[in-house]
């Protein structure tokens, strides 16, 4: 189901006209009704819009349900069950630094100090 479409359902659910949203957002007849049948994209800022129109949060022109969805796990490595290095603590910090760090030094002392780590992680394993 697309946007448009969840927003007629949610619009009609609510016995709400076209003309209704119009005098509401201030936006179209014609603009809603693009919308509507998927013709045009609307921007967030239409989207927050158009939610406050119907009077919902905005996620309820994304998902069906009234609660949102899980967010993922950045954090966590895919391969086990182990938070991720830079993602906490002294690590974090750590990583923080470094960034900081190479921002600062040219793009070919970058890639020499990537070589260099490259090696050492060869050797490593």
């Amino acid at each position: 189901m697309t946007i448009g479409q969840r927003f007629r359902l949610l619009r009609e659910q609510r016995n709400l006209t076209q003309g209704d949203i119009k005098n509401r957002t201030g936006l179209l007849r014609c603009y809603l009704s693009r919308v509507e049948n998927s013709h045009t994209v609307p921007t967030v800022e239409t989207l927050e819009k158009l939610a406050r129109s119907i009077e919902v949060p905005i996620h309820y022109l994304f998902y069906d349900s009234d609660a949102l969805p899980a967010p993922p796990r950045l954090l966590h490595s895919k391969a086990d069950d182990h938070v991720a290095f830079g993602s906490a603590g002294q690590d974090a910090y750590y990583l923080h630094s470094l960034r900081r760090l190479l921002a600062k030094i040219t793009p070919s002392d970058r890639r020499l100090l990537y070589s260099l780590a490259k090696q050492m992680a060869r050797r490593a394993r």
